[in-house]
């Protein structure tokens, strides 16, 4: 039995990660479509050998769907998911719109899959922010055998993350500093090249940034509410790949040893950890990859059962596009699809 796939946004980053993720990765798709705003209606995305023509998202007939992953913005989805849901489709959104409802499951297939079956309420399921999923599959295994009290993460994150216009303006300024143009920043509050920005999203009133934010509500909401974390997210001059800085005080005590073994043994990680020149991961070697990669494992002395890891990702792949993959999958595989029903 194939299903009929749609994806949402096709024309942009994550739209065409999630075309190129679902070929690789051979979905049983009868069929899949590639739709976004009438804009692009008509251009043309690639999907494996094939290639679609984009349909308007405007005038989709959602009904006969099973399956459509979203990811063309947050005020999109929040005005056409609910539309396809009713229609029986269910909706994998990668937008925020949706990850903090409760009637909607906020899922990582390797940290928290038993509760997608909760999609049934709205027919919608929820990815989380890209730089929350790498963080919860590497916290995962740890919280499981020791108990994670405390998280200090700070965030280094690529321009991808802000869209195509955020990549061409790295590229450009980064031209333009070497034959002395002017730098006039627009997607940026400032000058992104040869920089960084400690600055992601709109400041909230308590003084930090609704990016930081994202990565303590939804933490708390797939993996424990009782773990307290704070985040400080900075933009960085490339183009693809999070990295992340994260330091935890555990509940109990565990050796970086013991924390070496436990995430080389857990699903959707690879460890690359050698104390060596060059023995740990970057976004360059990330960048195309669909493993959440962790370094630098190492016992924090300054707090009682203390660690500190270096996590990367592709924030484009397990941070946005595999992920909606992998909750497709899951649906599949548990068989839920069949017990869907279209909302009245």
């Amino acid at each position: 039995m194939g299903y009929r796939v749609v994806v949402v946004g096709a024309t942009g980053n994550v739209g065409r990660e999630m075309l190129k993720t679902l070929a690789e990765r051979e979905f049983d798709a009868t069929e899949v479509a590639a739709v976004a705003s009438s804009r692009s209606k008509g251009k043309k995305v690639s999907f494996g050998d094939r290639t679609l023509t984009v349909q308007s998202l405007d005038d989709f007939d959602f009904a006969g769907w099973d399956i459509g992953l979203f990811s063309p913005g947050a005020a999109v989805s929040s005005k056409h998911a609910p539309r396809a849901a009713k229609a029986g489709c269910v909706v994998i959104d990668n937008t925020s719109h949706f990850r903090m409802d409760p009637d909607v499951p906020l899922v990582v297939p390797e940290v928290n899959p038993d509760a997608v079956a909760g999609f049934t309420k709205r027919n919608i399921i929820a990815n989380p922010n890209c730089s929350t999923i790498q963080l919860v599959v590497a916290l995962k295994p740890l919280h499981d055998a020791a108990g994670i009290r405390r998280v200090v993460v700070s965030t280094y994150q690529s321009t991808s993350g802000a869209g195509n216009d955020a990549m061409e303006e790295l590229f450009q300024q980064t031209k333009g500093i070497f034959v002395n143009d002017d730098i006039k920043p627009r997607k940026f509050t400032k000058q992104i090249a040869f920089n960084v920005i400690p600055h992601i999203d709109k400041f909230l009133d308590d003084g930090s940034t609704k990016e930081e934010w994202k990565m303590v509500v939804e933490t708390k909401k797939i993996l424990d509410p009782a773990i307290k974390l704070t985040a400080t997210c900075v933009r960085v001059p490339t183009f693809i790949g999070h990295g992340e800085a994260v330091n935890l005080e555990l509940e109990r005590p565990l050796s970086a040893k013991d924390a070496r073994k436990l995430l080389r043994e857990s699903p959707g990680i690879l460890v690359v950890d050698e104390r060596e020149d060059g023995g740990y991961v970057t976004p360059v070697e990330a960048a195309g990859e669909s493993a959440t990669f962790i370094s630098r494992i190492r016992e924090d002395p300054t707090v009682e059962n203390g660690l500190n890891l270096w996590v990367v990702a592709d924030n484009l792949r397990k941070g946005a596009a595999l992920n909606s993959v992998q909750i497709a999958e899951l649906l599949v595989n548990r068989q839920l699809l069949g017990a869907k029903r279209p909302l009245h």
